[in-house]
């Protein structure tokens, strides 16, 4: 594989920006070089070295997305998004890794879930990927599995969840068990923080009273019930010996506030939230007029806009009590598949695309001045892929994976069905939204995927990426 230098542009990390070339040889990044020093070393224009003009543009690592959801099973239907077209699409967004999640539900086997997920994902990923394992069912065969998926096979995090009875819901024991054993193995644990027991009850009565719109989905899912479960949650990790805990797509006030407790009392607590949270509200996407909310039916749900959610969890971003922002990609078409819950809101699959749009709209959050340009690449490259033990992702330093988003500060994008959506779905969750700022080149472990408005990437190119334990504990 021929080398590559990325030049003139502006090398930004977590902890800071300078003007650098970045050296790639192959699927590595070979050096960051001083201005000039291509030149003294040869490596400018007329070597054999392909040089990638990055001039008035920012150079940062390539998106780490850790929580995805493609060709997930839900309701009776499963996600639109393949692994080739959800990977693929992440690719148009500048993410460069993707952590998935297996599903084992109530009744099944851990490792053969894991098995179907490696069947799905092998030789169809246009970037490279990773999986965690959902423990849908907390018995002995998958406690030993835990061990074995951490000793054997790169997955080192473990997601529980606090509501879906039947289905994916551990009771408080099953979860102790769990946190005993992820303890004892250095695993992570990850938590749907949700009181899925009361929420059935008020679901159940809502439906009875005849309140059926998708907007009832936010209704009977109040911010009480996610920041209870997140209490209780983080008091089971401390029982189970301060073991780590990680709050997945965080959206409430309540659930931020014990979250930073927590963390204020030293205990071994992340949380991530997504930019659905961050952007959209029940007013404005899930209370649209008859059935149109369902495009933005997600668990948990959007919050309202004249609450301080929103507000709570860009302070949240900034001030480090939530360390990643993921996406929670779980798209489903509009037609046929969210229209399975007309009539009845508690049928519609669960489920927003995002996977495309992260990086741009988290850029809007820089240009907004809600963030940082560095506390971007933190918490959308770097803190995830230390996060979870992706030890050669996540930052532009020899020796890492040559994965490299040149990103355009003076670029614009429209996102809209019509206008950049690249994602397995007949319509966009952010229609209209624009972004001061565009993706212009992407590469992925040396090879440019995306140049010039145009996908260039190929199916297969991605591999699965076995994983270390967390970088933040050891």
């Amino acid at each position: 594989m021929a080398k590559l230098l990325i030049q003139g542009g502006t090398v930004v990390s977590a902890t800071g920006r300078t003007v650098a070339d970045v050296l790639i040889d192959g699927e590595t990044i070979a050096a960051v070089l001083a201005p000039g020093q291509a030149e003294t070393l040869g490596l400018g224009a007329g070597s054999d070295v392909r040089v990638v003009d990055a001039s008035g543009k920012y150079v940062v690592p390539g998106g780490v997305d850790v929580h995805t959801h493609m060709q997930m099973p839900f309701g009776g239907t499963e996600a639109s998004d393949t692994f080739e077209t959800g990977t693929t699409a992440a690719a148009w967004g500048g993410i460069t890794t993707i952590v998935d999640f297996a599903v084992q539900n109530t009744g099944g086997s851990v490792q053969d879930a894991l098995a179907d997920w490696h069947t799905k994902a092998d030789g169809n990923c246009a970037i490279d990927y990773a999986f965690h394992q959902i423990i849908g069912g907390v018995d002995e065969d998958s406690l030993k599995a835990m061990r074995y998926l951490v000793d054997n096979e790169g997955v080192t995090s473990f997601k529980l969840f606090m509501a879906y009875p039947g289905v994916l819901y551990s009771d408080d024991g099953q979860i102790l068990r769990a946190m005993q054993t992820a303890n004892e193995i250095g695993a992570m644990v990850m938590m749907h923080a949700e009181n899925g027991i009361a929420i059935d009850v008020l679901v159940a009565q809502a439906i009875a009273r005849g309140e059926t719109d998708p907007k009832y989905h936010a209704f009977t899912r109040p911010a009480d019930l996610e920041g209870e479960a997140t209490h209780r949650a983080i008091r089971l990790a401390r029982v189970a010996g301060n073991v780590p805990l990680y709050i997945v797509h965080m959206s409430a006030s309540e659930a931020l506030e014990e979250v930073a407790a927590a963390q204020h009392a030293g205990q071994n607590v992340f949380a991530e939230t997504c930019p659905q949270y961050l952007y959209l509200s029940i007013e404005d996407q899930l209370a649209q007029p008859g059935f149109e909310g369902a495009k933005w039916v997600c668990s948990t749900p959007l919050r309202s806009k004249h609450e301080h959610h929103s507000r709570d969890l860009w302070k949240g971003l900034r001030m480090n009590e939530l360390a990643v922002v993921s996406t929670d990609h779980c798209p489903f078409c509009f037609k046929e598949q969210k229209e399975m819950g007309i009539g009845n809101f508690a049928k519609i699959p669960n489920g927003i695309g995002s996977v495309e749009h992260r990086m741009e709209l988290l850029y809007q959050g820089v240009v907004n001045g809600e963030i940082s340009l560095e506390r971007w690449v933190e918490t959308c490259s770097t803190t995830p892929a230390r996060m979870f033990g992706l030890s050669q992702k996540g930052q532009l330093a020899p020796g890492f994976d040559a994965d490299v988003l040149v990103w355009d500060p003076n670029g614009h994008t429209s996102i809209g069905f019509e206008k950049k959506h690249h994602m397995n779905m007949d319509h966009s969750a952010w229609e209209g939204f624009e972004v001061d700022g565009k993706v212009d080149t992407v590469i992925s472990r040396g090879t440019v995927v995306v140049e010039n408005d145009a996908y260039v990437g190929t199916k297969g190119h991605g591999r699965f990426v076995k994983r270390g334990l967390s970088e933040y504990l050891r």
